[in-house]
């Protein structure tokens, strides 16, 4: 495959608070866009499957403009005066609708527009100058994790043709363990050690990808430890499968690993033939 080829990508984006207190998870995410840039060159385009983003059947927001949506509550003021106002590329919408169709799925395009947290917070740290246009891909939160890594699938052709691939969710999600404690037990927490639990299903995430097991990771939530726990519901980790199908020909390299208040895993995950080389960029740049 030729070396221009981008790989896709997972990225965690947490809580909302991430966009001010970027931690580990936030440090990465600006290392990030330098390393694609720098290995394959500014995308021409970013495609995103957030977790904020659900429809009942797949929809594409093929918006010229997409202007920065809160769909948060109970923050610090500080958050809401952030903004990451970004051009969208209706001009892709056509052919990535007609790469779906071909795959035998359902695609609708819409003319809507919106960036959710899910969305601007991780590319606010990737690409802060906002100068790549974005189109947001919503998804069934009732399609299975097969079923969302067929519609990643179809998006492979993309990734040749300069347009970056991203599913943001979360590694491990369930904001009950997070907000269910006192402000000082989450203080305590934020920089404490990590619950055992959600340590046990990121490390088996982790080995399941370093081994290539599909089968297993589709069924993570009988097979994974403290799946239930770790993800009452699945909209964040789905976001992961979309990524995943759209670089299925190669490895499932884990680039980042850290986890913010004990419980909130901020995991990110390169897909495709290209992977190894956006980790050793990564490296060679933490290094540099």
């Amino acid at each position: 495959m030729d070396t221009s080829t981008l790989p896709s990508l997972f990225v965690s984006h947490g809580s909302p608070m991430l966009a001010l207190e970027p931690g580990l998870a936030g440090a990465f995410m600006q290392q990030l866009g330098p390393a694609i840039d720098a290995a394959f060159g500014r995308p021409r385009a970013i495609v995103v499957a957030s977790a904020h983003s659900l429809t009942r059947e797949p929809a594409l927001m093929a918006a010229a403009r997409h202007d920065t949506v809160h769909d948060f509550g109970g923050f610090p003021d500080a958050l809401y005066r952030l903004r990451y106002d970004a051009a969208g590329a209706p001009e892709l919408a056509p052919r990535i609708a007609q790469l779906v169709h071909d795959a035998g799925l359902p695609l609708h395009v819409v003319p809507d527009g919106g960036l959710d947290h899910g969305i601007w917070v991780p590319l606010r740290f990737m690409y802060p100058g906002v100068d790549v246009p974005v189109l947001p891909l919503a998804f069934p939160p009732n399609w299975s994790p097969r079923q969302l890594f067929e519609l990643g699938r179809a998006l492979v052709p993309l990734r040749t043709d300069g347009v970056l691939v991203i599913g943001s969710g979360s590694i491990t999600h369930n904001l009950r363990l997070v907000f269910s404690r006192t402000a000082h037990e989450r203080t305590a927490r934020a920089g404490g050690p990590e619950m055992p639990e959600s340590a046990a299903f990121r490390e088996w995430f982790a080995q399941r990808s370093a081994a290539g097991d599909s089968e297993a990771l589709f069924d993570y939530r009988k097979q994974a430890p403290h799946a239930a726990t770790m993800h009452p519901t699945d909209e964040h980790l789905l976001p992961w499968y979309v990524a995943a199908g759209a670089g299925h020909e190669g490895p499932m390299q884990r680039l980042h690993d850290s986890v913010t208040n004990g419980c909130l895993g901020m995991d990110a995950y390169a897909f495709g033939s290209q992977a190894a080389r956006l980790q050793s960029e990564l490296e060679a740049a933490a290094t540099a």
